[in-house]
């Protein structure tokens, strides 16, 4: 397991050198959704017309963070569950969405997604909001303000730390996990 810095947009190269289980801190913009965000991008794409975002090269941050408190630029910023984005994760990899981030596991589809459009799943420590939320220096909601928390916004993060879950090989840092501890 390796250690890398990674600075957004991601490229196809960056994606090949991740494996599973290696540490990951991200440098540069994230955009934020959830699955009311993501539901909305769908359904422009299946009319035919313009995301509020270019995803190519990209990483979504699933989260909806708390309020800022005066000076900050986001409040508690703690990943929400994945899985209630899997149906919408392979059309926006089909995009060019180069990573996701929250937390817990990825569905066969959204797997098989990433070994297809070079693009990796990412976790970050789930309860640590408070903490994550330092490494997000400016957050600006550029779509949906309607959601509320669950807006589309692009943060600008330093050194934003995750762990690589699923990899564009089929790595699986949690199937991984049980195997080894698995008693036969």
């Amino acid at each position: 397991m390796a250690e890398h810095r990674i600075e957004t947009p991601v490229t196809d190269e960056t994606i090949q050198k991740l494996r599973s289980g290696d540490r990951i801190f991200i440098t540069g913009y994230l955009y934020t959704g959830r699955d009311s965000a993501h539901k909305k991008l769908i359904e422009l794409i299946e009319e035919g017309k313009d995301l509020p975002i270019d995803v190519k090269g990209q990483i979504i941050y699933y989260v909806g963070p708390t309020p800022a408190r005066p000076g900050n630029p986001i409040g508690s910023a703690g990943p929400t569950t994945s899985y209630r984005m899997d149906s919408f994760a392979p059309t926006l990899h089909s995009l060019g969405l180069k990573g996701t981030i929250g937390k817990g596991s990825r569905n066969e589809e959204v797997k098989e997604s990433l070994k297809k459009h070079k693009a990796v799943y990412l976790a970050a420590v789930g309860g640590a909001g408070a903490l994550i939320s330092k490494s997000i220096e400016e957050a600006e909601v550029i779509a949906y303000p309607e959601l509320g928390p669950e807006a589309i916004r692009r943060v600008k993060v330093k050194d934003f730390p995750c762990i690589v879950i699923n990899d564009m090989y089929g790595g699986d840092l949690y199937e991984e996990g049980k195997k080894k501890y698995r008693k036969d």
